[in-house]
């Protein structure tokens, strides 16, 4: 009995890789994108190019390099740039997650909606802001419920959650698409922008630059870098393998949302659900709506759950080193961290009750988006630049997984995705002009406003820190340039 106890629960390469595809996956972009015809698959591939494989990278290089250390992007950030700044990282990977849980969750409340058999009253449903408060804290709160009976209930229900929800719909809508194309199918899509877009229209850009939140999340999963045996081998797999999916998910489901739905109809939060019904209407299916729609809920929970789980145990494992409250430290009976996830689900009930004030649930779901694209990528920009300053400050650490030789292809890698995550933060800003978001004023306020204050908070919460906050129990291990202020 007694080894069990040290044979503690340990992700296999599938389920992280399962894991890395449901949290970084969401069919719900699909619909913004597909607006965009043949050149959506020119924003995919740039973003994968400048961003996706950039951040799987760095972040595999930076996970095995500190896999047998806590902390995830605190690590990584503060080892370079102290421990304020990584702080800041972690914060904001946190925070980003808890604003963008309403709009993922959006789109988990219009398939529900979408489980009628009646296509106009679901979509009246699906429009209802009361229906979609009620099923989005219901959907989150369960979600919290589930984190909070530990990682062994989380790993099963992201896996089973995401082959559910997210992997075989995916397949099952390209599959869709190449049958129907095949079968003299009328193409939708409107062919003539090409695969090259016209660069010169900026508002045209500015949601598609979006896609680059699409891929965000794999770097998320270096907080789970320790389950994983052997983890300087088996995490990088795991890592390079999502990567892989994600992109040819993206770009066949586009493609096969564009294929049967013109582009002037496409509506952001219910186009897949619409996409689907449209296919299945096609091939006399109709019975199959539903049944798409229950599977696509459970896809949402078991990305919301990947997420409640993931960010929230990075912050927690920080707040014990000394840098949150005492409060925020607690645990239940399983070590989750319960003070956490209950602080991260009163923020997300009081975000989602503005979506009674919002003039639509579309634009509250689009401006919330932005907002967490542009918190989110102040985090990837200094996880890059830290990748390029430890390969100096750190240079004789080992590097179980290692970009290049020298540091030549850190330089290139780490420029290419701190570049490409400066472009989107900039383009971010602009309102999208295929979408309705209201004053121009509230849109730019919101987001620099809201990019302000959630910068402002941790350097706050840094500097009032008491020495008492600090976890006597807590096994953090020192930043490197800390080990020579204590020997």
């Amino acid at each position: 009995m007694d080894t069990k106890k040290n044979t503690a629960f340990k992700l296999s390469v599938a389920t992280l890789a399962i894991m890395n595809i449901t949290a970084v996956v969401s069919l719900r972009g699909l619909p913004s994108e597909a607006i965009y015809g043949p050149s959506s698959a020119f924003y995919y591939l740039f973003a994968a190019i400048v961003f996706l494989i950039p951040t799987a990278m760095v972040a595999a290089e930076l996970a095995a390099m500190f896999s047998d250390k806590e902390g995830g992007v605190f690590r990584w950030v503060g080892e370079a740039f102290g421990a304020r700044t990584g702080f800041l990282a972690i914060w904001l990977q946190w925070i980003e997650s808890t604003i963008w849980y309403p709009t993922v969750l959006t789109f988990g409340a219009v398939s529900i909606a979408f489980i009628g058999l009646n296509d106009t009253s679901d979509a009246v449903l699906a429009s209802n802001k009361v229906f979609t408060l009620i099923t989005v804290l219901a959907i989150y709160w369960v979600a919290t419920f589930i984190a909070l009976k530990g990682l062994n209930w989380v790993g099963k229900i992201s896996k089973w959650g995401g082959m559910i929800g997210t992997i075989i719909p995916a397949g099952l809508l390209i599959l869709l698409g190449i049958i129907y194309m095949a079968s003299g199918g009328h193409n939708n899509m409107d062919m003539s922008q090409g695969f090259f877009p016209d660069l010169t229209k900026l508002d045209n850009i500015v949601l598609a630059s979006s896609i680059f939140l699409f891929y965000a999340g794999m770097e998320m999963m270096g907080v789970h870098v320790m389950d994983v045996n052997n983890p300087s081998r088996n995490y990088p797999k795991a890592i390079i393998i999502g990567s892989l999916a994600t992109v040819a998910i993206f770009v066949l489901g586009t493609f096969a949302l564009g294929f049967i739905i013109p582009a002037k109809e496409i509506n952001l939060t219910q186009s897949l659900l619409i996409g689907f019904d449209n296919y299945f209407r096609y091939f006399h299916l109709a019975w199959a709506g539903p049944v798409i729609a229950i599977a696509l809920m459970f896809g949402v929970l078991a990305s919301v759950l990947t997420w409640v789980a993931g960010p929230s145990k990075g912050i927690f494992m920080v707040g014990k080193a000394g840098y949150l409250p005492p409060f925020f430290q607690k645990t239940n009976e399983h070590g989750v961290q319960r003070n956490i996830l209950l602080v991260q689900g009163g923020i997300v009930t009081l975000l989602s009750l503005l979506f009674v004030v919002m003039p639509s649930v579309q634009s509250f779901y689009q401006i919330l988006s932005q907002l967490t694209i542009l918190l989110y990528l102040i985090m990837y920009m200094l996880m890059f630049a830290a990748a390029i300053v430890l390969r100096y400050k750190m240079k004789d650490t080992p590097r179980p997984f290692r970009l290049g030789k020298g540091n030549a292809l850190m330089w290139i890698i780490g420029t290419v995705g701190f570049a490409g995550s400066l472009l989107a933060f900039v383009l971010s800003f602009i309102p999208p002009g295929q979408i309705q978001t209201g004053s121009k004023a509230v849109w730019y306020s919101v987001l620099v406003i809201g990019c302000i204050v959630m910068v402002v908070i941790p350097y706050i919460i840094y500097a009032l820190r008491k020495p008492s906050w600090k976890d006597p129990s807590a096994d953090i291990a020192p930043f490197h340039w800390e080990e020579g202020q204590h020997s």
